[in-house]
């Protein structure tokens, strides 16, 4: 059995002292990996030693055989029931998930996945992360909130193309219906009046995609720490819908398997300097149950076409399963 570590925010933590779902721990003192399924599992677990290192070598094999929870016509039939809620006003957008599992073949571990995605995929919020409980590795571009102190941010990602020309006014409506749902998430936590906005809507280049991007950001009212920050935000608006509680319940209706880290929270929190990053928990494999499970899919609005979802929802895999097949 190979040790527990972490490589997130360009750091290497190893030497695991403990492993808890207690999300207070974060304001307490210490190093911590973070991973939040999506579901609300909570896994927070420290490290002693926490040093820049690139991650460790460990074999990997591409997995073969991938099969998914929607297949296109089931997709496209929740895509049609989203738009159905749309005319009825029960929601106004929704992100529709699907998650691709096959057999993590033999010998291969998460760290080696890692590797390959580093080297053929990086990006800005790149984790690694196996402990008890959770083994992770992402690919994510997308920042679910960041602290400095009392300062806290949020970069949704809505609107999702090939090239910036593939991005239709429907990505941008989109975008700002989520960056209203986070103003208003973090609200509930925040000072009053420090609620901005500085970047509405920025094209930003990633492998073999171009996203629009926003920040949000705000300062923590007093007495506000990790647990309530999470609480008041998760799980993330840009992967559930506006209106959020609406969004969430119609999502677990039309989804049929749990979405796990995926959609969660994946990062680092540093205690002692009161600084972290945590991630969404998107572009992400992870092991479990000797199974390697991956999630893609796409925001549903009134303007969106079913058949073109389903394909955004391939383009957004494409890529990282080549990658994971190498």
């Amino acid at each position: 059995m190979h040790d527990a570590f972490a490589h997130v925010g360009g750091v290497l933590a190893t030497g695991l002292a403990e492993v808890t779902c207690d999300l207070a721990v974060l304001d307490s003192g210490g190093w911590w990996a973070v991973v939040i399924t999506y579901e609300g599992k909570v896994t927070c677990a420290r490290f002693e030693t926490v040093r820049p290192a690139p991650l460790p070598w460990a074999p990997w094999t591409g997995p073969t055989d991938w099969t998914t929870s929607m297949d296109e016509a089931a997709y496209v039939d929740g895509v049609r029931a989203i738009r159905d809620a749309i005319a009825d006003g029960i929601v106004y957008q929704a992100n529709l998930c699907r998650v691709l599992t096959a057999p993590l073949p033999a010998g291969a571990e998460i760290a080696g996945l890692g590797a390959r995605l580093a080297r053929g995929n990086p990006a800005p919020y790149a984790a690694v992360i196996d402990v008890p409980g959770a083994r992770v590795a992402s690919a994510s571009p997308e920042l679910y909130l960041s602290r400095d102190g009392d300062v806290v941010e949020s970069r949704p990602i809505k609107g999702t193309g090939r090239t910036e020309q593939d991005l239709l006014p429907k990505d941008q409506a989109e975008n700002v219906m989520i960056v209203d749902l986070v103003r208003n998430d973090l609200g509930r936590v925040a000072e009053i009046g420090s609620v901005t906005v500085p970047e509405l809507c920025a094209v930003e280049e990633h492998p073999g995609l171009v996203h629009l991007v926003s920040t949000v950001r705000a300062r923590l009212a007093p007495g506000r720490g990790w647990p309530e920050l999470i609480e008041a935000t998760f799980p993330p608006g840009s992967v559930t819908g506006a209106p959020k509680s609406s969004a969430v319940t119609l999502l677990d209706e039309l989804e049929p398997m749990p979405r796990g880290p995926y959609c969660g929270a994946i990062g680092w929190v540093d205690a002692d300097s009161r600084r972290g990053a945590l991630a969404v928990g998107i572009r992400t494999f992870w092991a479990e149950e000797g199974l390697l499970k991956f999630g893609t899919g796409a925001g549903i609005t009134w303007g969106s076409d079913p058949h073109r979802e389903w394909r955004e929802t391939e383009l957004k895999a494409a890529r990282l399963l080549e990658v994971a097949a190498q």
